[in-house]
């Protein structure tokens, strides 16, 4: 016998939970309704056929759970939070909506519910949020449901093999429907589907949703197994009985028609005609109810610029005066060593990081002695990394991301684009997301096309993200010390290759000085006593270069220069370098990677638009258009150093 029925009221508590599933197929009926009615917008993917999955997980879970879910999340957050009215206002672009409006159908928070709608992205922001729980309230889980869809995924492999190793609290349910959008499994899947979460150690139950009271009892089991702190793998059949989304749907008439038959609610429906017709009718009046106040409330408010150009400000600038300061890597190691001894929320993730190795470039060597908890390596698995800092980060957490190389960011562009830099603004500024991910880029040590690159260009831009670069003339410990005190938003820190070894001073060419502005991250500027003739922009792993430039145009070619230098490139503020070029009105810009659609191009583009007719000709000094060469000479040859800024600027000056 079911473990349901040995209590006295099992048979009122199987009722409530079936009553709950009418709850939500009749809501995702009326979603469809309002679609054809033109009330809805963009896409609606319902759960009709597979809501008593989500009734049955939602029952076994306790107040500080948390749910990771997917495009098809609708059941799932109503059997959660019953909250039919704030979904249904938030699928209709309302104010009184979960999120303001700004989510939608698929991107929804509250409550300790987040979903998102790309394929297996929140598998890994699970996995953060439970490791998060695991540190912060023992006890508590976290769960992301997926779709056999998501078997493809990478990411998700990723995340099995971290959640095992770490003993995360993580329960990920599949809700296996045999399709994935319009494809049938039968196509796409190989081998079979608990034996994939088995070969990483994981614990594995089945069960399905036409045997319901089973359900029931094994999702409980499978709750309490997590809340030993070890992660489970839960595969549910069911069956999605509509479109996957709204009308798109080529299964066959006869498929669909033998699975209806089995459903749990139709069966129920049939089975208490009298007892469910009342049920109905009440949550009808409360849907109608729901529409007509979403309805009556105001749509989202316009959508605020989040980065605009910062308008002209007085910018104050000091002498910079740096004697006998230590190198890169060891000013970066002390400021990480000096913030997590204050801060316990600070956690360092990557590949390598532990002592004794201490990552590739020896940042965060012996950290792990100091702080063994905090300080993990992990698999080479950089999507499913960022994706458990961005779990971190919502869970209340301040984690270090380090990517060994910067060429690999393009492995966890999707946790960067479509999870870090979107979560604030679209579920309503109800989380932030104090995520920091530190990577060095840049050439010139012989690595080659694939760890050479300067590819920051790729990853500036997104509302609600920064990017800065680490120069050779500011301590970059107190950048991260600056960082750690204020970081509210996902964080890239570019730390160039070339830069780790050197020592940060003031030291200047004779006949200039170096300055800093009061911007919070500072920009820099080399000063010149006289006149400057032109003005030269370099952010990173080129001032150096730009420096070296500076001294060769003064003492061998009579020519003054003005050097900028800016900390952080996105979002940028002009102005620094607009107050020199209307002195100057030349610009030679300076930029280790590719030009065409680079920094040097938004940084045009600001100035001519924040100050028109102050610049009047530009140069552009950048990488090459091929890949990066392995051979010394001629990666020395190709990368921009200062002999190509001083032909650059006497390009402009002669022309």
């Amino acid at each position: 016998m079911s473990k349901l029925l040995d209590s006295e009221n099992a048979i009122d508590q199987l009722q409530q939970y079936l009553i709950k599933g009418l709850l939500i197929r009749a809501t995702e009926e009326r979603l469809l309704r309002l679609f054809g009615e033109g009330k809805l917008y963009g896409t609606v993917h319902t759960c009709i056929g597979q809501e008593m999955t989500g009734v049955a997980i939602a029952n076994a879970l306790v107040d500080g759970d948390i749910i990771c879910s997917n495009h098809r999340c609708h059941g799932h957050y109503i059997a959660r939070t019953d909250d039919v009215e704030g979904l249904i206002a938030e699928i209709m672009g309302k104010q009184t909506g979960m999120c303001g409006g700004r989510g939608g159908s698929q991107h929804i928070c509250n409550a300790g519910f987040y979903s998102n709608g790309v394929q297996g992205g929140m598998t890994a922001v699970g996995a953060g949020l439970a490791m998060s729980l695991k540190k912060l309230y023992p006890g508590r889980i976290a769960v992301v449901f997926i779709g056999d869809g998501t078997l493809g995924e990478g990411l998700l492999y990723e995340t099995f093999n971290i959640a095992s190793k770490w003993e995360l609290p993580l329960m990920i349910v599949i809700e296996n429907n045999l399709y994935a959008q319009s494809t049938s499994q039968s196509e796409t899947l190989a081998g079979d589907i608990l034996d994939r979460a088995k070969a990483f150690g994981i614990r594995t139950s089945h069960a399905d949703t036409w045997n319901f009271q089973s359900l029931i009892d094994t999702s409980l089991e499978c709750t309490e197994y997590v809340r030993t702190g070890k992660p489970l793998f839960f595969r549910i059949d069911t069956y999605r009985l509509m479109a996957h989304s709204k009308g798109d749907d080529d299964r066959s008439v006869e498929e669909v028609a033998a699975y209806r038959e089995r459903d749990p609610l139709n069966i129920y429906i049939n089975s208490e005609p009298d007892t469910t017709a009342n049920t109905l009718i009440t949550i009808q009046t409360r849907l109608d109810n729901a529409v007509l106040a979403a309805e009556a409330a105001p749509f989202t408010s316009a959508s605020p610029t989040l980065e605009d150009i910062p308008s002209e400000a007085p910018i104050e600038w000091t002498d910079i005066s740096l004697e006998n300061s230590d190198r890169q890597s060891s000013l970066i190691h002390a400021s990480l060593k000096r913030n997590m001894s204050s801060d316990g929320r600070i956690i360092l993730i990557g590949e390598d990081i532990e002592g004794p190795y201490g990552g590739a470039f020896k940042v965060t060597r012996n950290l792990s002695l100091d702080f063994p908890s905090r300080v993990r390596n992990t698999p080479i698995s950089e999507g499913a990394i960022v994706g458990i800092g961005n779990g971190l980060a919502l869970g209340g957490m301040l984690p270090v991301v380090e990517i060994m190389f910067g060429d690999f960011l393009t492995l966890c562009t999707d946790q960067w684009i479509n999870h870090a830099s979107k979560f604030q603004y679209m579920y309503n500024n109800k989380v932030k997301v104090p995520l920091i991910i530190r990577t060095p880029m840049g050439g010139k040590r012989g690595y080659g096309a694939t760890h050479s690159q300067s590819l920051e260009k790729h990853f500036m831009g997104l509302p609600g993200t920064q990017v800065l670069a680490i120069n050779s003339k500011l301590d970059p410990g107190k950048v991260y010390d600056i960082l750690f005190q204020t970081v509210d938003k996902p964080t890239l820190v570019i730390e160039n290759k070339m830069l780790y070894a050197m020592k940060v001073t003031s030291d200047a060419p004779e006949g200039f000085y170096w300055q800093q502005s009061n911007e919070l991250f500072p920009s820099l500027r080399l000063l010149p006593s006289g006149m400057p003739d032109i003005t030269l922009f370099c952010y990173g792993g080129m001032l150096p270069d730009a420096e070296k430039a500076v001294d060769t145009l003064f003492e061998k070619h009579e020519i003054i220069a003005e050097l900028i230098c800016p900390t952080v490139l996105y979002p940028f503020n002009p102005w620094p370098l607009i107050q020199s070029l209307r002195v100057t009105s030349k610009l030679v810009i300076v930029e280790e990677g590719l030009s065409f659609c680079a920094m040097g191009s938004e940084v045009v583009a600001q100035v001519m638009q924040s100050a028109p007719g102050v610049l009047k000709e530009i140069q552009r000094v950048s990488s090459p258009r091929h890949p990066i060469p392995s051979c010394g000479p001629l990666e020395k040859a190709v990368l921009p150093g200062s002999e190509h800024i001083v032909d650059a600027v006497r390009k402009v000056l002669h022309r």
